[in-house]
């Protein structure tokens, strides 16, 4: 693993009342440390691009930005390497990327994801950016005044379009919330379908995007939607969370020991101030010259909606970042009720570790 001399970057970085001294990385991390992403910039990606120094470059050829990582403004001594994901690995999964590229030192991946895939790409979840996941599904609130829930949707029997590789359909079936018949996996991503049926159907999405988008760039719908997220409705992964390959853990301790706490800063001041990290991703986006467009209203709208449904939080106590093990079992408990194929010997412990979390830092 190869690392560059660096000089130690003074300062001091605040969580709540909490105050810890930015670290020279150099000598232990991987320089460029290189993220790699689950989709294209977004403001769902707002702490990965707060760790981008001023200095950051956009390689829009291979949809890929890299930069001084900085703690707070102050350099670390290493570069960090933020690489899109989606239709820039080929709709991969992350943990495949993973498995086959180690200059990936750690992969955003959602434990529903990290479960199903645990047998052929085992990945290890390290930090927690998301307490809950934006995934959610809507409706048209006029065509459906009464409907508030997803358990609604299905009572109602409305039938609601989800993608043929969400992990969460088997379970809603299993659990009795929604029949096979009201599942329909043809959702593509596109709001067309949404919109010739006059909100006749329901439809997967995220809280961070969807709302915003039919609100106000859909003109075609141009009002508001109604929405749940899977979370409040039971089904609850963490959302994007940094995983490493356990093959790599032991090698990369001493880094995650030192970057971990980082990144949860990361998080406290993406949430505080989302300026800075947004206008990068917008300005990234504008560079690629692809079929991803993202607005910088679409990313004020997006911070707003993580922090009016909290889900960049501390959850149920100070800090930010770690994970439950018991909120895992429950999640693949859910999985093989659906009918999930899961190693029996597969345990929460090898799925997520809170090792290097510093329990200091949080949101105020």
């Amino acid at each position: 693993m190869a690392c560059r001399l660096g000089f130690l970057a003074a300062g001091l970085a605040l969580s709540g009342t909490q105050v810890y001294a930015a670290t020279d990385l150099s000598k232990v991390c991987p320089s460029p440390f290189v993220i790699q992403m689950d989709w294209y910039p977004q403001a769902e990606h707002g702490p990965e691009y707060q760790l981008l120094g001023d200095d950051y470059k956009v390689d829009a050829k291979n949809k890929v930005v890299r930069g001084s990582l900085v703690s707070r403004g102050k350099p670390t001594g290493i570069d960090v390497e933020v690489r899109s994901g989606g239709p820039a690995i080929g709709n991969m999964p992350v943990p495949s990327v993973m498995y086959t590229d180690d200059s990936v030192a750690v992969g955003m991946v959602s434990s529903d994801i990290a479960i199903s895939l645990s047998g052929a790409t085992p990945v290890k979840s390290i930090l927690a950016v998301w307490e809950k996941s934006p995934i959610m599904f809507m409706w048209d609130p006029a065509t459906y005044p009464d409907i508030h829930t997803i358990a609604d949707l299905g009572r109602n029997h409305v039938i609601v379009r989800v993608s043929p590789y969400a992990k969460y359909s088997s379970w809603l079936i299993a659990s009795g919330l929604m029949t096979k018949d009201e599942i329909d996996k043809s959702y593509d991503g596109s709001p067309s379908q949404f919109i010739a049926s006059n909100g006749k159907y329901a439809q997967q999405g995220t809280a961070t995007s969807e709302p915003y988008l039919y609100e106000h760039e859909f003109k075609a719908w141009d009002k508001p939607v109604r929405f749940q997220l899977l979370h409040d409705a039971g089904f609850k992964p963490y959302f994007a969370a940094a995983a490493v390959k356990p093959s790599n853990m032991e090698a990369l301790a001493p880094c995650l020991k030192q970057i971990v706490p980082i990144w949860q800063q990361a998080i406290v001041d993406y949430v505080a101030s989302p300026d800075r990290a947004n206008k990068i991703i917008v300005d990234t986006v504008s560079q690629f010259h692809d079929f991803w467009t993202y607005s910088a209203p679409r990313a004020t709208a997006a911070h707003a909606a993580i922090m009016k449904l909290g889900l960049m939080s501390n959850g149920d106590n100070k800090t930010i970042g770690d994970m439950e093990p018991q909120r895992i079992q429950d999640l693949m408990d859910k999985m093989r009720l659906g009918g999930e194929k899961i190693p029996d010997q597969l345990k929460a412990d090898d799925l997520l570790t809170n090792q290097f979390i510093d329990p200091s830092i949080g949101l105020p």
